[in-house]
């Protein structure tokens, strides 16, 4: 006669609950909390604090990956659940502020350029999820989502600040949320910072630059913010203008 086995419950002690790692995902609870919070910042009117909460949320969005790779607490969970914080803050989040902010203006044009961004992200993280394992480490396949989102962003704050209403720009508003969106979705290689090693001894003008940055965001960090982003984002039209260059005709 064959001896019956207990059968696994919920309340059988061999059973072993699985659970999820506490301290990278408050990250990325912080990150999805500053990207609503950035949505219901625009929906009142407030701008300016909605843009600032995009920036805040990168870089919590910066700081869970690298606490889990630290505390050795990465999982499969926290990557899902880390990309759909990042479409909500990166993705819904900057489409919203903008069309609130300047996009209204165009009526059916504006909204279709704030799906155009939207839409863009979401392509961008799924795509970015599925050749995670086949990727060369030390660059991204199109601009990565939070960069997308710190130019939408930086615009909204930079204007604001000078004092310039959104409808006197919407269409510089417009053309750079598509422009942003359009990019996320390209093959254009941006560089991925992910080989940069602090403990390697730097040239003297690294230093200065460095100096220098610190001194620009002393002085206004909405618009040290935007050129830094603007930059990054021609950075790679311009890595790849210069391939194109140099490739010899057959």
């Amino acid at each position: 006669m064959t001896e019956l086995k207990p059968r696994k419950t919920l309340f059988n002690p061999e059973v072993k609950r699985r659970g999820i790692y506490l301290l990278p995902n408050m990250f990325t609870t912080a990150a999805l909390f500053a990207g609503f919070f950035a949505i219901v910042q625009a929906m009142q009117g407030d701008f300016e604090r909605a843009a600032m909460a995009i920036f805040i949320a990168m870089v919590l969005d910066g700081l869970d990956g690298r606490v889990a790779r630290l505390t050795n607490t990465q999982s499969a969970f926290g990557a899902e659940y880390d990309s759909l914080s990042d479409m909500v803050s990166f993705g819904v989040a900057p489409a919203l502020v903008a069309y609130e902010w300047a996009l209204r203006d165009l009526g059916r044009i504006g909204w279709i350029a704030a799906f155009i961004y939207c839409v863009g992200a979401a392509l961008r993280l799924a795509r970015f999820n599925t050749t995670l394992e086949v990727m060369d480490k030390r660059f991204f396949q199109g601009l990565p989502s939070p960069a997308a989102a710190a130019l939408v962003a930086g615009l909204v704050w930079v204007m604001i600040v000078a004092g310039v209403p959104g409808g006197d720009v919407r269409w510089i508003a417009c053309l750079l949320t598509v422009l942003a969106g359009v990019t996320m979705i390209s093959n254009i290689r941006y560089y991925s910072f992910k080989d940069v090693n602090l403990k390697k001894s730097v040239p003297f003008f690294s230093i200065a630059a460095i100096a220098l940055v610190f001194a620009l965001v002393a002085y206004s960090q909405e618009i040290a913010l935007f050129a830094f982003f603007v930059g990054y984002c021609l950075s790679g039209y311009i890595l790849a203008a210069v391939g194109l260059l140099k490739r010899k005709p057959v």
